[in-house]
């Protein structure tokens, strides 16, 4: 995998919230009910079901590590408190890219990623966006590596925590929920360029990880379109977020996918954040929430060159 990583890797999305006071997370020991997720409760402690999973994926030579962010850390940079938090990306492009293959928009959810987080009772979960997830967001029905996909990721989750596979009541979306995307008056390299110049200017901004999915695929021998994701963040944004819901650092930092399609389109494509706070069932904080859309849609409208 071809990989970029900032190490002061940042939470969420443009301009900082300074005037907000710091503040304990909240989340109690209620059951984990979020669409389209699979998760398992650790019988191991937060430091060591996260070192297991990480050892898990060193230990496979057909993995990569694409970033690590600690969401903890990056909340105490900016004078917040949040629980243990940390999520990790990693891929596989020969389990990947067929997804791509049928739909390129998965690319949005590529790569992989499991979150962890201890909350204000203790309690140590890991959690992922499952297949049946994104089958259903991506119109990926009929996709040979899926299964393989789902078996890697509940196998990593067990053998981290000790514990069985539980699910959300609903595990699928509907095609292409949440995402917005908006067409280029640009070419591909002009379009990716631009986004990514606009996230490096802007200093409340961190480039996390990018990803040349093209590239990754023909490393293992295989055809993609032009396909390259940028992940990045402001912790200022992203913190109140998870101090309201944990579990939306699934979700964080925000991923751009810039694309072209078979008829040689070039789009920019983004998840919603509205979508993102329903989906985590985040309450209130809707001044953050219209923030991050409209900074989002700055990004978008000016790598497009509108």
């Amino acid at each position: 995998m071809i990989k970029f990583i900032s190490f002061f890797s940042l939470l969420f999305i443009l301009n900082s919230c300074n005037n907000d006071d710091p503040g304990d997370v909240v989340l109690s020991s209620e059951e984990i009910n979020v669409t389209g997720t699979k998760y398992a409760e650790s019988k191991n402690n937060f430091a060591n079901t996260y070192s297991t999973f990480i050892d898990s994926l060193n230990a496979n030579d057909a993995i990569t590590i694409v970033a690590e962010v600690d969401h903890a850390a990056n909340a105490r940079s900016t004078g917040r408190v949040l629980n243990p938090t940390k999520i990790v990306f990693f891929g596989n492009p020969v389990l990947g890219t067929p997804l791509m293959q049928k739909n390129q928009l998965a690319g949005l959810d590529l790569p992989q990623k499991v979150l962890f987080f201890q909350n204000s009772n203790n309690t140590v979960y890991a959690i992922y966006n499952s297949v049946p997830y994104l089958e259903s967001r991506y119109n990926l029905q009929g996709v040979s590596t899926l299964s393989k996909i789902s078996t890697a990721l509940e196998n990593l989750t067990k053998a981290a925590t000790s514990s069985e596979i539980q699910r959300a009541t609903n595990l699928s979306a509907e095609f292409k929920e949440g995402i917005i995307t908006i067409e280029s008056n640009q070419d591909f390299e002009t379009t990716h360029n631009t986004l990514q110049n606009a996230i490096v200017t802007n200093e409340n901004l961190s480039i996390v990880a990018q990803l040349d999915h093209q590239a990754n695929a023909a490393s293992v021998g295989l055809e993609l379109r032009p396909t390259k994701i940028i992940i990045f963040g402001n912790p200022n944004l992203g913190s109140p977020l998870m101090q309201n819901k944990q579990t939306i650092g699934l979700d964080l930092p925000q991923k751009m996918l810039v694309w072209q399609s078979e008829d040689g389109m070039v789009n920019i494509s983004y998840n919603d954040p509205v979508f993102l706070a329903s989906k985590h069932q985040i309450e209130g904080n809707e001044d953050v929430v219209l923030q991050i859309s409209t900074a989002l849609e700055t990004l978008a409208n000016t790598a497009a060159g509108n």
